[in-house]
């Protein structure tokens, strides 16, 4: 099974690929789709979602997983990432792939045991869970990878379930 985990963001999405292998998990490919600053408001989601369609195409993964919105202080802030969740559901939807959506604290509770883990304490679990060598950065990257992790998780416990 591959997921394609996402961290939407106006200005920077995060996004993490798996592949789940033999009971493993393995790193595909993770980085962020960036669109500048003053580009106006829907041409930045146009890209957000072009750029997106592409990565889908490239990776072909089967399932994949976006961090919901929680509730931020800047209401602004938490408009914008709104609007790029809104723009990252379309290409998912746009492709027919299932998606699951978690809460920050669902990500950091299925990636450490911990629903108060810090950034780092999620980053290098991630490191360890995928094998990697280094800490992934930058942070929304790093981020994508552990819904990609959540959901991968998940969706294994939901397969136990139904074959039980």
């Amino acid at each position: 099974m591959r997921v394609v985990g996402i961290d939407p963001g106006t200005a920077t999405t995060g996004y993490g690929v798996i592949e789940e292998t033999a009971g493993r998990l393995v790193l595909v490919s993770f980085g962020t789709i960036c669109t500048p600053a003053r580009q106006p408001m829907p041409e930045r989601l146009l890209d957000l979602h072009t750029q997106l369609i592409a990565l889908l195409a490239l990776h072909a993964p089967d399932t994949a997983a976006v961090e919901s919105l929680f509730f931020q202080k800047n209401v602004r802030t938490a408009i914008s990432v709104g609007q790029a969740r809104g723009a990252v559901l379309l290409a998912l939807a746009e492709r027919g792939m299932p998606v699951g959506e978690y809460t920050p604290l669902e990500v950091k509770q299925a990636v450490t045991g911990y629903g108060g883990a810090e950034k780092r304490q999620v980053q290098i679990m991630v490191r360890t869970l995928l094998g990697l060598a280094d800490l992934p950065r930058p942070d929304d990257a790093a981020d994508a990878l552990a819904v990609a992790i959540c959901h991968a998780h998940s969706q294994k416990i939901i397969r136990l379930a139904e074959a039980g």
